[in-house]
């Protein structure tokens, strides 16, 4: 069978692996998820209402800030993880933005073209299959199918934007969060050599105080003797929220399945799910749909470049 992108009626691409479909998510809540998100984001009419309007207030009072503040479904994805507390999302919305203020090389005029090596050579993959919680399980291969010559550092953090963007996107996945697995086979000191503690802190700061996704776990796999030298280099910057999100599994697979449910997982990492592996070329393909919505996203922030510690 041909794995190719096809386009439904919704023209919404994916890519049809099986009984299985890579696509984005982008239909509203409805039935049991809507009923989840009033028990566990406080999603109701009165609270939807209460911070948009307090969101709005917010923000417009922020010199300098564009966004599209009329439009709903922007502002709901940052409330959502936020369980609808206005306040909390107008912070993490500044933190979103003024980081890319103070570090452009890693953020600025990002497109899922401009890194699509990094979906080229698979060191970024999606699974196709939700957890049974409604979470999306990205993996990060960042030990023999990364190569630091092709795909830099710089290269892997712009990939994190896209894909967290994309996430975003998904109203499933502002419900049900992400789950990150990090493969760490074939691991080596040349891996190491890429991480300073300049870098580590940058990349902890943004995962803790910028990401507007609810963060799930993060689940380091495969890791080798090297995994120590560079988990020195970050453990400095962890957080309290961010160590009890992290899972130290080795080759232990039943520890995964314990965090990740054995249907959204495939053989290889002890699940159940079964779906023809794709290249990332094509998964590179599909984001190809979304690259004038990332023009448009490039151009929200903040305009000016005095913006406030």
């Amino acid at each position: 069978m041909v794995i190719c992108i096809e386009t439904g009626l919704d023209n919404i691409p994916f890519i049809q692996l099986g009984t299985h479909q890579m696509r984005l998510d982008l239909e509203e809540l409805r039935g049991k998820d809507k009923q989840r998100a009033e028990k566990e984001l406080r999603e109701t009419p009165e609270n939807v209402e209460f911070g948009l309007t307090k969101l709005r207030e917010i923000l417009k009072a922020d010199e300098g800030l564009y966004i599209p503040f009329d439009d709903e479904s922007f502002l709901i994805k940052f409330l959502r993880p936020c369980r609808y507390n206005p306040e909390t999302a107008a912070k993490i919305i500044r933190k979103f933005y003024r980081f890319k203020i103070k570090h452009p090389k890693y953020s600025v005029n990002i497109t899922p073209q401009s890194i699509r090596h990094v979906f080229d050579s698979e060191v970024y993959k999606l699974i196709p299959i939700r957890t049974t919680a409604g979470s999306r399980v990205l993996v990060i291969n960042c030990g023999a199918k990364w190569n630091p010559k092709q795909v830099t550092l710089e290269d892997l953090f712009k990939a994190t934007m896209v894909t967290i963007e994309i996430a975003m996107l998904e109203p499933k996945t502002q419900l049900g969060g992400v789950h990150v697995i990090i493969d760490m086979d074939g691991f080596s000191l040349l891996h190491v050599c890429q991480f300073s503690p300049q870098t580590a802190k940058l990349i902890l700061d943004w995962v803790q105080e910028c990401n507007p996704t609810r963060l799930k776990g993060i689940h380091i796999i495969n890791q080798s003797n090297f995994f120590s030298m560079v988990f020195t280099i970050f453990k400095p910057f962890l957080g309290e929220k961010l160590k009890k999100l992290l899972f130290l599994h080795g080759t232990n697979r039943k520890s995964l399945l314990e965090k990740i449910s054995s249907e959204s997982l495939p053989a290889y990492y002890g699940g159940t799910a079964e779906y023809p592996e794709y290249p990332g070329s094509l998964f590179a393909d599909m984001l190809f749909y979304y690259e004038k919505d990332f023009e448009v996203y490039n151009t929200y922030g903040y305009v000016t470049t005095k913006v406030k510690a």
